[in-house]
């Protein structure tokens, strides 16, 4: 990094910091109480932080300054170095990085035709993980299946030699349930073909909406043979499925250049507000670093990025600290493996009983809009006091227990109990895994009612003395 370049990232964490210490000042805060519903630090919290644009500015400084930074690359690294400097200028307790071996995948140039009966050029991109076609690309005659179950059903010889499409539409949902009931046919079809005989695999994007840009996302091949697997934007896929009900032989040209290159070093990197009087006993705030290649990686995760180091912050400034310590991980390579999140598992493992509750941040900048626990009776009913806090920010108490997020996933073994701050999701999955995930598709207000949102559970749970593990197994994922 330059050293102007050093310096103007500087300049930005400084004003952040001016503009919480200003808020601070400003407002008048009530002397401890004893965790009454309706504690006047979290009522505090909670206006300054609707009054910030603390986490816009930590976010605009990320996607201009980082932009894509996908597992191993260039912008992956630049991505550490922002963090780490902009936690400290942040003040964070403790700083550091812990580091990460994560994979290297490229993209490389990916393109598709519809040849007959209709030919016409289609937008696609490739799935994360995808292997490349030969430089030529590959030709086949496309068989359609309208759900990942429809091709596991599918004999081998209606599969063998020929490009599969699955063509399942994605749900728009307030939450995230539709994708989670939507996503395996990016995960699991391409292997599901490949063991069949596929030539390659073609999906209609996991996403809402008609914008024309293709939706990317992780694929698993396990111990299938690798095919080359793409999915294209929703427009494109209704053409393509067109053609295919017209009942005429359909053929394809895809040519995909993508490739695995050698495993590179990252890190997690972390800081804390340091507990007053048990900074071993921990509160964590998540989200991920990485971004994928196609946009500026704004929404997913720049902003959960942005919403746990502004809510951390507006803590550290309070006139006292809570009692124990909140721990905010900005995990490495959530979206190509977890590779982040299992080796905080495992560095940390005789500290995760210490893990009084965990949350993260990665469903954009909608508004939080509910909160759900997975947590010990005593847990589950203090959260539900905490809801008197949230309130006034329009947040309600779910049902049934939290899921918790990707990279908390790896902490369930050792029952971390998990809270969940559900997000509007409405329109996320517009914009997720796209060239289209850019910084002007988050509203600055909105964004700031998560961190207020963040800020006030994570203040009254640090400040608490509650036991709210061990968690209970959790509900399966989806």
């Amino acid at each position: 990094m330059s050293i102007a370049g050093r310096r103007g990232r500087m300049v930005l964490v400084g004003w952040v910091i001016g503009t919480l210490g200003a808020m601070v000042a400003d407002g008048a805060l009530a002397a401890r109480r004893a965790q009454p519903a309706g504690d006047a630090t979290a009522a505090a919290l909670r206006e300054q932080a609707l009054a910030s644009d603390a986490a816009w500015k930590l976010l605009a400084s990320l996607t201009t300054e980082v932009g894509p930074r996908s597992a191993g690359s260039a912008g992956d690294k630049r991505a550490v170095e922002w963090a780490l400097a902009a936690m400290k200028g942040l003040g964070l307790d403790d700083v550091r990085s812990e580091p990460v071996t994560v994979p290297h995948w490229v993209r490389g140039e990916n393109s598709g035709e519809i040849l007959a009966p209709y030919p016409q050029k289609v937008l696609l991109t490739a799935l994360g993980g995808s292997v490349g076609t030969p430089e030529e690309g590959i030709t086949g005659e496309v068989v359609g299946f309208p759900t990942l179950e429809a091709l596991q059903a599918a004999p081998e010889e209606q599969v063998r030699g020929r490009i599969v499409y699955l063509d399942r539409r994605m749900e728009r949902t307030k939450d995230e349930r539709g994708y989670g009931e939507g996503v395996g046919i990016r995960r699991d079809g391409p292997a599901t073909g490949g063991k069949k005989g596929a030539l390659a695999v073609l999906i209609r994007s996991v996403a809402t909406g008609n914008h024309r840009f293709p939706h990317t996302g992780t694929t698993f091949y396990g111990d299938a043979p690798k095919v080359p697997a793409a999915a294209l934007s929703v427009p494109d896929a209704d053409v393509l499925q067109a053609q295919l009900a017209s009942g005429k032989p359909v053929r394809f040209h895809l040519r995909l250049t993508s490739r695995a290159l050698a495993d590179e070093p990252s890190a997690n990197v972390i800081g804390e507000v340091r507990g007053a009087t048990h900074p071993e006993e921990i509160v964590l705030l998540g989200a991920h670093l990485d971004s994928w290649d196609l946009g500026t990686g704004a929404i997913d995760d720049g902003a959960g990025c942005a919403i746990v180091l502004a809510a951390a912050k507006l803590i550290a400034a309070q006139p006292r600290r809570p009692a124990r310590t909140i721990r905010v991980v900005l995990y490495a390579n959530e979206e190509f493996g977890l590779s982040g999140a299992r080796a905080y598992a495992k560095e940390h493992a005789d500290e995760l009983p210490r893990h009084v509750l965990a949350l993260e941040a990665d469903l954009g900048a909608g508004k939080v809009w509910g909160m759900r626990a997975l947590a010990a009776p005593a847990g589950r009913a203090f959260l539900q006091e905490v809801g008197r806090d949230l309130a006034p920010l329009g947040i309600e108490w779910l049902e049934p227990a939290a899921f918790g997020g990707a990279d908390l996933s790896t902490l369930e073994p050792a029952h971390v109990p998990l809270a969940d701050l559900a997000q509007d999701a409405s329109d996320y999955f517009d914009y997720h895994h796209t060239a289209d995930d850019t910084l002007d598709k988050v509203d600055p207000k909105s964004l700031a009612q998560v961190v207020a949102a963040y800020a006030v559970t994570a203040w009254r749970v640090a400040d608490s003395a509650v036991v709210f593990g061990p968690a209970p197994e959790p509900p399966p994922r989806r």
